[in-house]
């Protein structure tokens, strides 16, 4: 199965929902097409995180998209929140949030 997030205009993820395999080459279409929801989306994989492939594939998007997630174009990514408090800095090669 293949997972899509859908984003708002500020690039904030609202929700992932799950295309059919014979649809992922077209899942935003699909989605916005002819399941009629509109919207933008844009594919996320389950295994990825921290740019890692948990199964030694092709990472996608650096993580999977959650709602509250933040799509970064230029890094082509999916960044988490930033944690409360001080002292949290953007890791760029995971696009993860680590405390220094």
């Amino acid at each position: 199965m293949a997972h899509f997030a859908e984003l708002d205009p500020s690039q904030t993820v609202i929700r992932v929902l799950v295309v059919p395999d014979e649809q992922e080459h077209r899942g935003s279409d699909f989605l916005t097409q002819d399941v009629g929801l509109g919207g933008v989306w844009l594919q996320t994989s389950y295994n990825t995180r921290r740019g890692v492939h948990i199964h030694g594939g092709t990472p996608l998007r650096k993580n999977y998209a959650l709602p509250g997630y933040t799509y970064d174009s230029v890094r082509d990514a999916f960044i988490p929140p930033m944690p409360t408090g001080t002292g949290w800095v953007l890791d760029e090669a995971k696009c993860w949030w680590v405390k220094v």
